[in-house]
Parts: structure tokens; sequence; C-alpha cells
């Protein structure tokens, strides 16, 4: 029998904050762990992490110089490395607080996750390699661009982001989100949040076992790359017509040819079944009917019965990663901000 990747989507309620998740790469070293959702358990392997080499003392003390050197060497070097770390970190935390919001929105209205997706799949896929032209530049939120046919009832997820947006702009410091960055991690949350609410629903809909199975066979860390690519910027016209199929209407070869057209195959189609419209299970089944597609599909299917879902989970990232950019020029200092200096003469020493 299939399993639909959204068809955990109704068991959302309640999931904690991404933040309280249990992450792998903060996991520690030193130990692993057997999860079950009957039972869990964590087993210390046996190191030598008391003792010290005569290797472990020679690395340290010769970091210790090569650091000092590279501070001294030249005094633009510390203050530019100073500043770069500031505006990594304003924007890991502005990163972080735009997840939150999406997270509550989307735990409050599970229902819009379809949409999002479908929606960050048609502001990427108008990209043209010939022109360089379109890609996830935010122009569907024009009205023009999202009345058009294939873009039917997509309406709704535009509103719930435009309202998303009001919140994340309301406690921005380095100015308005770009609607280009807000589609695309809308899409990210909604995934996420439903490989969580699987490994829950895998647990008896137990959320602290669910967050553990998640936190241990979950590809959470793949995401890495993609919150890198964070500063897109919008577009001031909306994207030519017909660019983007009518995914109900359209048959798997022209899927196909739309996706080799941005330089993708019968495998990132399979992995984005998600994203063609909100019934997944008759989405593959017409993809099936492809022998090019079929053993992708199967592929993902047997990989959604598996507690970790490697296999499609990874894919599905690494595919959307990589929609998500096309065409675009990432400015890796937005959102980033002045930090306010200290005036000296106001310090009582």
């Amino acid at each position: 029998m299939a399993v639909s990747f959204l068809s955990s989507v109704p068991s959302f309620l309640p999931l904690l904050p991404p933040q309280i998740a249990i992450s792998p790469a903060t996991a520690h070293p030193f130990h692993t762990a057997r999860v079950r959702c009957g039972q869990i358990k964590t087993d210390a392997i046996a190191t030598n992490e008391d003792r010290f080499s005569r290797r472990d003392v020679l690395q340290g003390f010769g970091g210790t110089i090569a650091l000092g050197l590279l501070v001294s060497s030249d005094h633009m070097v510390e203050p530019a490395f100073a500043a770069d770390l500031i505006q990594r970190r304003q924007r890991s935390e502005f990163l972080s607080n735009i997840k939150g919001t999406l997270f509550t929105a989307i735990k409050n209205n599970p229902d819009i996750v379809p949409s999002l997706l479908t929606l960050a799949l048609n502001d990427a896929v108008t990209y043209d390699k010939a022109t360089k032209t379109g890609g996830p530049n935010g122009s569907i939120r024009f009205s023009s661009e999202i009345s058009r046919p294939e873009n039917e009832k997509l309406s709704a997820a535009l509103s719930f982001l435009e309202e998303a947006k009001k919140e994340i702009d309301s406690y921005s410091k380095g100015g308005p989100i770009s609607y280009a960055d807000l589609i695309q991690l809308a899409a990210q949350s909604a995934v996420k949040s439903t490989f969580l609410a699987s490994a829950i629903r895998k647990c008896g809909g137990n959320e602290e076992k669910g967050q553990l199975l998640y936190s241990a066979y979950g590809s959470n860390g793949q995401w890495g790359l993609f919150d890198r690519e964070f500063g897109r910027s919008d577009t001031e016209v909306p994207d030519p017509e017909g660019r983007v199929p009518i995914w109900g209407k359209a048959s798997v070869q022209e899927m196909k040819e739309k996706f080799s057209n941005i330089g993708f195959g019968p495998r990132q189609l399979a992995v984005l079944s998600a994203f063609l419209g909100p019934d997944q299970t008759a989405i593959e089944e017409l993809l099936a009917s492809d022998p090019d597609v079929l053993p992708w599909v199967q592929k993902y299917q047997r990989s959604r019965e598996t507690v970790s879902q490697t296999d499609y989970e990874v894919d599905l990232i690494t595919t959307l990663t990589k929609i998500s950019r096309l065409g675009q020029q990432i400015n890796y200092e937005a959102y980033t901000y002045p930090v306010q200096k200290v005036d000296l003469t106001k310090l009582k020493l």
C-alpha cells in the first residue's frame, strides 16, 4: 500500500516548537541512541575522553600559536572577522524567529500545507535557463500572476503568508523579509512539520517519543545548505505567462519536460509529488504510469514505510534546496543591521 507524505498532516497538533526539538547535531559525540517507540535507551561508549595524548597537546599548542599569528599579522583581520560573526549571528537569530512564527502559524492551520508546497514550487519553476529569468523571486505575489489558472486555489496560501509577514516584519531589525524568502521558508517549515508529525504518528501519537525518533533517525541536519541560501530578492514585475503547467491537468510527459527545462529529471519529479497537488496518492499513480518515473515513485513509497524515511527525506530536502534558489543571487548580508556603538564617555570606571 502506498504511503502518502501528506497523510500525516492532520496529526500536527500539538507539536513542540522547532527550537525545542532535539537536533542530531547537538547530540553528545560519545553516545549513541537506540530509539524505539516503545523503549528508549542510551548506551555510553567507552572512550579515553579523560586522557590527553602527546599529539593532542601539540595540536592545541600549535593551534594557539597559529591563532595568535593570524590576529597579530594584520590589524584589519580581527575587526573583519568579528563583523562577519556578528552578521552571521544576526541572520541566524532572525531566521530562527521566522521559523518559529511559521511553525506556529502552520500548526494552527495544518490544512494549508499542500497549498504552501505548490505555491513555493510554482514561484520557483518560472525559471528559464535560456534567458536566466524567473525563479523563486516572489513574483507569484502579484495579482496578475496568482490569478493564473496554474495558481488556482493558491490565493489562500498567499494570504496566509501575508499575515505571517506582518508579524515577521514587526520584529525584524534588518528590514522586511522578501516574499521570495518567505515563500520558500514556508515550504521548508511545512515539510519539516510533516516529517515530525509522521514520526509522532509512528509512535502512536506520543510527542516526546516522536520528537526523539525524528531527532535520532530524521534528516534535520540536511537543511543546513537550505538555511544558508537566505537572502533572495523580490522581483518588481510578474514572471512571463506559460512557464508553469497546470499540474492537475498536465500529462507525465509535460511534467517531465518542464522539469527537464529547469535542469531536473524523473527522480526529482517523483520526490516532489507532494508539491504537485493536494492528492499526493493520485499524483503518484499518474507518475507511476511512466516507465522513467515509476522506479523512483516506488523507491520513495518504500522509503516512507520505513522508520527513518532517509532516502525520501534526503532527496526531498536536496531537491527543494536546489529549486529554491534557481537563478537567484543570494545576498548573504541581507537582514543584517548596524550594531549600536557603546558610548565610552558614559562608562563610570
